[in-house]
C-alpha cells in the first residue's frame, strides 16, 4: 500500500518522542513492503526530499513570512503540508492518509477530503490530559481539534488501554473506532553507537564509587522531574553515593535547577540539557537505574529504550508506563507524584544486585516480544488492511469511482473520442478497468485508449 503519513516533528527534527515514534514505523512499514511517504516541517537547512531507509521523506519549504504567534505557526506548516503533496506528484497514488496528534489535523482532513481516501489518526497525547483539564481558551481550542481529528478518521490508533480510556471519556468515541497498538523499540539502537571509551565517558558524569540515576524527556510539569528532585534527599539519606543525571530539555528547566538549588542538592545532580543518541545509549550503558516519575504519560517510550539497554527501571505508576511495568517482574512502579515512594523504589533497585538482574532479564525478554517494531508494524498493517476493505466496499468510494468516470468520459468527449461504457464498479466493459482517486484515473488495459 503507498501510506502517507503527516507529522509536525521527524528525525533528525526532533522535539519528543513523536518524532521517533514515526520515523521507527514508517521504516519498518517500508522494510515491510509498503511505500511510505513522510511529509512534515522542514527548517531551510534539511532536504526537501530524501530517501531514508526506505521512507520517502518530504519537507515543506520555509520561504514563507514569519508567523505572528504558535497557532498562525500550525496553520501555516498544514497549508504547507497540503501544497507540499500535492506538487510532489504522488498523491494520486495514495491509499491511506495516517495524521500523527492534532498539529497536522487541519492538512489530514483537506487531504482526506480531496483524495477521496480513508484517513487514520494516531493520538499520542491529549490537551486535557497534559493539563489535567482544560483551563483557558488556547487549551479548550486544541482540544477541539484533537476531538475534529479523531471524528473525521475512520480509525484512531492510540498507545495504552489508559489513552483508549481517556479519549472514551473526552471525546466520548465508539469503542470499535479506537484501536489500541502499543509503542516500540528497535532493541539494537539503544545499545549500539557507544563512546568509544565508556569508562572515560562515565567519569564525565560520576566518581567511580556513585552509582548513577538517569532521567531523559522533557522538561515539562506531566513528566515528574520536580518529584524526583524532592525523592533525591530521601535516596541520598540512605545511599549518600548517588549521582543523579537529568537530560532534556523544555520550558520548566530554569525552574527545576532553582529548586536543586533550594533543596541543597544541586551539586548532586548534572543537568545535560538536550542530548544525541549516542550520548542517551552511553549514559544508558552506564546508568544503574532509569526512572520516569511521570504524572501524566500516554505510554513512555523512554521505559522500553532503558529497558531495551538493560537498565532496571522505576516509572510513575500511571497511563501507558504502568500497563509497561509488571511491578516485581520488569520494573518498579512507584505512585505517582508521591517523592517518597519514588525514592523507597529507587533505593531498592540500588540495594539489591539479584532484584536488579532479575528485572533486566524480564524486561530484555518483553522488549523483544511486546514492544518489538516489527511485531507492532504488522499490526498496524493489519488496520490499514480492514480500512482499505471497508473503504472499498463503501459508498464514499463508489460515489469517487463515479466521479472518476465522468471525468474520463468529459476528457475524452473533449478530445472528439468515442465515450466507453464506464459503470461506477470500476469496469470499463470488456476493454478493462480503472481505478481513481477522484482527481486521477489509471487504465488497467491498454487497449481501453
Amino acid at each position: 500500500m503507498h501510506v502517507l503519513m503527516l507529522t509536525w516533528e521527524y528525525p533528525p527534527r526532533m522535539v519528543g518522542g513523536l518524532a521517533r515514534h514515526v520515523a521507527e514505523l514508517s521504516e519498518q512499514l517500508a522494510q515491510a513492503g509498503h511505500e511510505v511517504t513522510v511529509v512534515t516541517a522542514g527548517d531551510g537547512r534539511l532536504p526537501a526530499r530524501e530517501v531514508d531507509k526506505g521512507v520517502v521523506v518530504l519537507r515543506t519549504p520555509s520561504g514563507h513570512p514569519s508567523p505572528p504567534d504558535f497557532l498562525s505557526s500550525v496553520l501555516q506548516l498544514n497549508l504547507n503540508l497540503v501544497e507540499t503533496v500535492w506538487q510532489s506528484g504522488l498523491a494520486h497514488t495514495v491509499q491511506v492518509v495516517h495524521a500523527h496528534d492534532w498539529l497536522v489535523a487541519h492538512a489530514a482532513k483537506a487531504l482526506k477530503h480531496s483524495l477521496c481516501r480513508p484517513l487514520i489518526a494516531t493520538i499520542h497525547a491529549t490537551e486535557h490530559g497534559r493539563n489535567h483539564g482544560i483551563h483557558n481558551d488556547l487549551q479548550r481550542y486544541i482540544s477541539n481539534v484533537e476531538w475534529w481529528l479523531t471524528y473525521e478518521a475512520w480509525r484512531v490508533i492510540v498507545c495504552s488501554e489508559a489513552m483508549k480510556a481517556e479519549l472514551r471519556g473526552i471525546f466520548q468515541l465508539p469503542m470499535d473506532k479506537i484501536t489500541v497498538i502499543p509503542n516500540g523499540v528497535v532493541p539494537e539502537r539503544c545499545r549500539d553507537r557507544l563512546p568509544e571509551d565508556l569508562a572515560e565517558f562515565r567519569r564525565r558524569y560520576a566518581a567511580p564509587d556513585e552509582k548513577i540515576v538517569f532521567f531523559m524527556g522533557r522538561l515539562v510539569p506531566e513528566k515528574g522531574v520536580g518529584v524526583l528532585l524532592q525523592a533525591i534527599p530521601e535516596v541520598l539519606a540512605y545511599h549518600a553515593q548517588t549521582k543523579f543525571v537529568i537530560s532534556g530539555g523544555g520550558p520548566q528547566e530554569a525552574e527545576l535547577k532553582a529548586r536543586a538549588r533550594d533543596l541543597g542538592i544541586f551539586d548532586r545532580i548534572y543537568f545535560t540539557g538536550f542530548i544525541d543518541d549516542q550520548t542517551r545509549n552511553g549514559l544508558l550503558a552506564i546508568a544503574d537505574v532509569a526512572t520516569f516519575p511521570s504524572t501524566y504519560e500516554p505510554f513512555g517510550i523512554v521505559a522500553l529504550e532503558a529497558m531495551a539497554a538493560g537498565v532496571p527501571v522505576v516509572v510513575g505508576d500511571t497511563g501507558g508506563l504502568g500497563e509497561i511495568v509488571d511491578h516485581g517482574r520488569n520494573g518498579l512502579k512507584a505512585i505517582p507524584g508521591n517523592p517518597v515512594s519514588l525514592a523507597h523504589q529507587i533505593l531498592a533497585v540500588l540495594s539489591s544486585a539479584e532484584l536488579r538482574g532479575r528485572l533486566v532479564r524480564q524486561a530484555s525478554m518483553d522488549v523483544q516480544t511486546r514492544f518489538r517494531w516489527a511485531n507492532i508494524a504488522q499490526r498496524v498493517n493489519n488496520l490499514y488492511q480492514a480500512v482499505w476493505a471497508e473503504y472499498q466496499a463503501s459508498e464514499w468510494a463508489r460515489q469517487a469511482s463515479a466521479e472518476a468516470g465522468a471525468g474520463i468520459a468529459a476528457a475524452r468527449s473533449a478530445a472528439g473520442l468515442k465515450p466507453l461504457p464506464l459503470a461506477t464498479d470500476g469496469t470499463l466493459g470488456s476493454l478493462g478497468r480503472y481505478t481513481s482517486t477522484g482527481t486521477h484515473v489509471t487504465v488497467s488495459d491498454s487497449s481501453a485508449g
